[in-house]
C-alpha cells in the first residue's frame, strides 16, 4: 500500500538527541534558541516563538489575538474544514465560533462570506491554508480594511500554517504577512521535532507576552531562586524543549528535500489529471506557492473512487472531516451551502516524498482508468 503520510527524518537527528540527553539541559535551552533563530531566517520574521505543539501554539495565538474572555463573550470566525485542532483552540480560549463557509476552488475560507459575518462580536479570525495553499491574504486584508471602517476596530488574524511549511504569498515565506501564524512540527508534517511547533508575531510586543505566556508568564531570565518575579498575566507550560529542537535543527534540510519532492510529484500530477473525467483539481495561482503537504482534488463517487484506490494498493483519503458536525460544536450551526457541496467529494492520494516515479505513473494510471 502507497500510504499517504510517512515521517520526514534525518540520518543525524538519533545522534542530536542523543546529544543533548547527554549534555544535562534537555528542557527549553540553547538548542531552542538556535531552533528559533533558524525559524527566523526562514520565515523572514525575526519574532519566533516556539511551543510544544502546533495546538498550543494555535491557543497560545488565540489569547493574544482574542484576549481572555471569561464570560465566553466575543465570537472568532473559522472554518470547519481542517484539522479539529485548529477549532478546539477557540473553545479552549472561553470564545464561540462562528463558522465561515469555504471556496470549493481552494478548499480555504470564503472570504465573501467571512466579510458578511464578521459584526462587533467579532474577536478574531483564524484561517487554514488548506493542504499548503496559502489564503489571499491581500484580499482578506482588504476584508478588514472594510470591516475597520464599519466597525472602528481591526479584527486580528490567526494563520493556521499546519500544512504551509514553505509556503509563500506574493514572494514572501508564511509566516511574514502582518498576522499571527502557526506552524506544527508534529510526526508527519514537512519539518518534524517528534512534536512541536512555532508562532511567528508581528510586533515586539505580542513577541513578548508570547514568549512569557508559553511559560506560566513568568520571565525566564529573572532569578526565580532568590527573587522571584511577578507574575502580571498568568500563561501556560506551552515551551519547546531542547531534545525537540535539536531534531528539529537536524531535520531542516530534509524538510526542504521533502518539500521538493512532493512539488515535483504535484506538478506530475497538475499535468496527468487535469482533464480526467469526474476528477477536478484544486486552484493555482501564480502569486503563491503551494506546499503540498496533501494533494486533494474533488471527485465524483468518492466511495468508488476511495475503493477503487484500495483494490491498487493506493491509500487515500478526505484526510480532515468537517468540524461543524461534531457534537462538541452543535450550538454553533449554520448554513454553509458550499461545504455541502464540496466536502462529500474531497479526496487526497499520496504526494509525499516518498512517492517514486514509478508509484506516482501507478496512482495517476489508476485515476484515469476510472472507478
Amino acid at each position: 500500500m502507497i500510504p499517504l503520510f510517512k515521517v520526514a527524518m534525518s540520518p543525524e537527528a538519533p545522534a542530536a538527541a542523543a546529544e543533548v540527553l547527554g549534555s544535562g539541559m534537555i528542557g527549553q535551552g540553547p538548542k531552542v534558541e538556535a531552533f528559533e533563530r533558524a525559524l527566523a531566517g526562514r520565515f523572514g520574521n525575526p519574532r519566533v516563538v516556539t511551543v510544544n505543539s502546533g495546538t498550543a501554539g494555535l491557543t497560545l495565538a488565540l489569547r493574544l489575538a482574542a484576549g481572555d474572555r471569561p464570560d465566553g463573550d466575543g465570537e472568532v470566525l473559522s472554518t470547519p474544514l481542517t484539522m479539529e485542532a485548529t477549532n478546539w483552540a477557540i473553545l479552549a480560549n472561553n470564545l464561540r465560533i462562528k463558522w465561515v463557509d469555504v471556496d470549493p476552488a481552494t478548499l480555504n475560507m470564503d472570504l465573501d462570506d467571512l466579510a458578511r459575518k464578521i459584526t462587533p462580536r467579532t474577536r478574531a479570525i483564524v484561517v487554514v491554508h488548506f493542504a499548503g495553499y496559502p489564503v489571499d491574504l491581500d484580499r482578506l486584508a482588504g476584508v478588514l480594511d472594510r470591516a475597520e471602517a464599519l466597525y472602528g476596530f481591526r479584527p486580528m488574524v490567526v494563520e493556521d500554517c499546519a500544512h504551509a511549511w514553505g509556503a509563500s504569498y506574493r514572494g514572501e515565506p508564511i509566516g511574514s504577512h502582518g498576522n499571527l501564524s502557526v506552524f506544527s512540527f508534529q510526526a508527519i508534517k514537512h519539518l518534524t521535532c517528534g512534536d512541536g511547533g512555532a508562532v511567528t508575531l508581528p510586533t515586539a510586543e505580542l513577541h513578548h507576552r508570547a514568549e512569557l505566556l508559553r511559560w506560566f508568564g513568568i520571565e525566564r531570565s529573572a532569578d526565580r531562586l532568590r527573587n522571584p518575579p511577578d507574575v502580571a498575566e498568568w500563561g501556560y507550560k506551552f515551551h519547546m524543549n531542547d531534545i525537540n529542537a535539536a531534531v528539529g535543527l537536524a531535520n531542516l534540510e530534509t524538510a526542504d528535500r521533502a518539500l521538493a519532492r512532493q512539488r515535483e510529484n504535484a506538478a506530475f500530477y497538475d499535468a496527468e489529471l487535469a482533464a480526467v473525467p469526474g476528477v477536478e483539481l484544486t486552484e493555482r495561482s501564480a502569486d503563491r506557492t503551494h506546499s503540498f503537504w496533501i494533494y486533494p482534488m474533488k471527485v465524483e463517487d468518492r466511495a468508488g473512487f476511495l475503493k477503487r484506490m484500495d483494490e491498487a494498493g493506493i491509500m487515500a483519503s478526505n484526510v480532515h472531516e468537517r468540524n461543524d458536525k461534531h457534537s462538541a460544536v452543535r450550538a454553533f450551526a449554520a448554513a454553509l451551502p458550499n461545504l455541502d457541496a464540496v466536502a462529500p467529494r474531497v479526496v487526497c492520494v499520496p504526494v509525499g516524498w516518498w512517492v517514486t516515479d514509478e508509484q506516482r505513473r501507478h496512482i495517476a494510471d489508476t485515476i484515469k482508468r476510472g472507478w
